[in-house]
C-alpha cells in the first residue's frame, strides 16, 4: 500500500485514512454486500437523490461555476462550455433558479437573471426543464446533459454571447410592402433570422446590442433571445406574399412535422414557406427526405422525352414488378390493368408501371433530366438562404427501379418539388428565389426546360390526376388551371409513410410534405389546397 495511505474494515464499511497535509478525515468508499461485493447504486435515481443533484447542480450554475455545475451532469464536457458562456459571454449575472414540482425524474424550473453588457441592462425570464438519470459508469445521481438545460432554445453546438450584434436588424417586408414580423408569421423566425445574417449589411440598418445563440454552423445565422439597445432596422424587401404564407402558416399547425412551399411558376418567387416543426428546422427549403411518387413527374418526363412512351402510351399495371431480386407493388386496394395508359398510371399513381421502364431506361436518365430539366442536384441554387438543391444520383441495381418511384437514393424538399411542379406547369426552369437577385447579383441556377410537348404532357396527366386521380378529393372545388400529383414515401422505422403532395393553381405551385402523415391526401394534400386556394 502507497505510504501516506492506510485501510481499515469496521462495522461492514471500508474507511480510507488520507494521510498528508490537508488530509485526516476518514472517506466512506461503500459499504459492502453480505458476500463481501461493494454495494452500487441501480436503478432509476431516489426522490432524494433527485433533490440534492437539482439543488447542487442550481447552486454551482448560480454562482458562475460552469465546472462544477457540469461535474453534476453526465457529458461535463460538452456542458462546461456551454454553462461558462452563461455567465462569462452572455453577461448574464443576479441568476435566480427556482425549481417546481418534480413530475418522477423530471423538474421543471424557471430562471430569472440579469443580462448586462456596456452599461446597458435587462431583465431574463425563462422555464426550462432537466431530467435526472442514473450514471453509467458513476452510479451517481446525475443531470442527464442537454444544452436546453441552459435555455430552451439552445442545442447542440450552442453557445451564448452578449455584445453588439454581427449584423443590423432588418424589417423584412413582403412583394406588397407588408411587414413580415416573427409574432406574426411564427414559422418564419428562422428565415427571417438568415435574411438578417445575409442582408443586414445591405439593407442600411445600424446594429444594436443583443443576447444571442450562437450556432456551430459557422452558416447559420444567429438567434437573437433578447435585444438591450435597439439597432435601427433597414428595409428588406423579400418575395413573399403575406395572404399566401398566412394560409400556409395556418395549414401547416393542422399537422406535426410539416412543410410547405408555395412559388409563382411565372416567376419563380416564393410566395411562402412555413414549417410546423418541434425542432424548428426549415425543412421546407433544407429537408432531404425520398418525395415518393411526386418524383413520378420527373420520371414521366423522362420516359417521354427518351422516347420510351408518351402520355397516351403504353404503361401497364401489373400488381407487382420486379427488379434485380427486389418485387415492388402498389398501395393497397389498387387495381391492376394491364392496358394502362402513361397517363392512366400517371393519374392513379402506380408504381408497378413505373417500375417495369427500370428495364428500358439509362441508369443516367433519371439524373440527366433532374438536371438538365428542372434544374435540380447540381448544388447551384442561390435561394437567398440556405436549401437543398435536390439529389438524384444515377444509382444501379434495385434503386433504379426505386428511383422511378422516388424512393432510392433520391432525396428531394418541398422547395425542390413546387419547383418541379412550377416547371411542369410552364416547362421553364426558374430558380426559385426569396429575394430579388438585384439585391446581391448572386447568379441564378439555369436549366434547359421541357419542351412544349412533354410540358402539355404533363399538365394534362396533372390535370386528370386533380380532376378524376388520386388527388381528386383534396382539389375539389379548385377553380382555374389546376393540376396535382399525390406521393407518399415509406422510411424505415416509420408506422406511417411520409406524406407528400404538390399541385398548381392558375400562377401558384406548391408542394408539402408532412413526415410520418400517411398517404399524400392525408395530410400534405389538404395543405397544398389550402394554399392554393387562397393564392389562386
Amino acid at each position: 500500500m502507497r505510504k501516506g495511505v492506510k485501510a481499515a474494515v469496521a462495522s461492514g464499511v471500508c474507511i480510507v485514512v488520507l494521510g498528508g497535509a490537508g488530509y485526516g478525515a476518514y472517506t466512506v468508499l461503500s459499504t459492502l454486500h453480505d458476500g463481501g461485493a461493494p454495494a452500487v447504486r441501480t436503478g432509476p435515481p431516489t426522490a432524494d437523490e433527485i433533490s440534492d443533484t437539482t439543488s447542487k447542480f442550481f447552486t454551482a450554475w448560480e454562482k458562475g461555476r460552469s465546472a462544477t455545475a457540469a461535474s453534476y451532469t453526465n457529458d461535463s464536457a460538452d456542458a462546461e462550455p456551454v454553462l461558462s458562456s452563461f455567465s462569462a459571454v452572455a453577461h448574464i449575472k443576479d441568476v435566480r433558479i427556482t425549481p417546481g414540482k418534480a413530475t418522477g425524474a423530471t423538474v421543471p424550473y424557471s430562471v430569472k437573471a440579469t443580462v448586462s453588457y456596456d452599461g446597458k441592462s435587462k431583465p431574463l425570464a425563462y422555464r426550462s426543464r432537466l431530467t435526472v438519470v442514473r450514471g453509467e459508469t458513476t452510479h451517481r445521481a446525475l443531470v442527464d446533459w442537454d444544452p436546453s438545460v441552459v435555455h430552451p432554445a439552445l442545442k447542440r453546438g450552442d453557445t451564448l454571447s452578449t455584445g453588439e450584434a454581427a449584423t443590423p436588424p432588418i424589417e423584412a417586408v413582403d412583394r406588397n410592402g407588408t411587414v413580415l414580423s416573427k409574432d406574426t408569421y411564427p414559422s418564419l423566425g428562422p428565415i427571417l433570422d438568415e435574411l438578417r445574417s445575409r442582408y443586414g449589411d445591405k439593407a442600411g440598418g445600424t446594429p444594436g446590442v443583443e443576447l444571442v445563440i450562437q450556432h456551430e454552423s459557422q452558416e447559420a445565422a444567429d438567434t437573437t433571445l433578447l435585444t438591450l439597445a435597439a439597432g435601427k432596422p433597414g428595409k428588406l424587401r423579400t418575395t413573399l406574399d403575406a395572404r399566401v404564407q398566412a394560409a400556409a402558416e395556418t395549414a401547416v399547425t393542422k399537422y406535426a412535422e410539416s412543410s410547405v412551399v408555395a412559388v409563382q411558376p411565372s416567376t419563380g418567387d416564393v410566395l411562402a414557406v412555413a414549417n410546423h416543426r418541434e425542432d424548428g428546422f426549415n425543412a421546407a427549403f433544407l429537408g432531404e427526405l425520398a418525395p415518393g411518387s411526386t418524383m413520378k413527374i420527373i420520371s414521366a418526363a423522362t420516359l417521354i422525352d427518351t422516347g420510351l412512351t408518351s402520355m397516351n402510351g403504353p404503361a401497364p399495371c401489373p400488381p407487382t414488378a420486379t427488379w434485380q431480386s427486389q418485387t415492388f407493388s402498389n398501395l393497397k386496394g389498387l387495381q391492376p390493368d394491364e392496358r394502362a395508359t402513361l397517363a392512366d398510371s400517371f393519374a392513379r399513381s402506380c408504381n408497378t408501371a413505373f417500375v417495369k421502364y427500370a428495364d428500358s431506361v439509362q441508369v443516367d436518365s433519371l439524373t440527366k433530366e433532374a438536371e438538365d430539366r428542372f434544374g435540380l442536384g447540381r448544388n447551384d441554387w442561390k435561394v437567398g438562404i440556405p436549401s437543398f438543391d435536390g439529389r438524384v444520383p444515377a444509382s444501379g441495381g434495385p434503386d433504379t427501379a426505386a428511383n422511378l418511384i422516388g424512393q432510392g437514393q433520391v432525396q428531394m424538399s418541398p422547395l425542390n418539388m413546387a419547383s418541379v411542379t412550377a416547371t411542369a406547369l410552364t416547362g421553364t426552369f426558374r430558380q426559385p428565389v426569396l429575394v430579388a437577385q438585384k439585391l446581391d447579383d448572386r447568379p441564378l441556377a439555369t436549366a434547359k426546360g421541357l419542351s412544349a410537348n412533354t410540358s402539355g404532357q404533363l399538365r394534362a396527366m396533372m390535370n386528370r390526376t386533380a380532376t378524376s386521380g388520386t388527388a381528386a378529393g383534396v382539389m375539389s372545388g379548385l377553380r382555374g388551371t389546376i393540376g396535382a400529383k399525390t406521393g407518399s414515401a415509406e422510411v424505415d422505422g416509420q408506422t406511417k409513410s411520409n406524406s407528400w403532395f404538390a399541385g398548381y393553381r392558375d400562377d401558384i405551385a406548391a408542394a408539402a410534405m408532412t413526415q410520418d402523415g400517411g398517404h399524400g391526401i392525408d395530410a400534405a394534400g389538404p395543405i397544398v389546397a389550402s394554399v392554393l386556394r387562397i393564392g389562386g
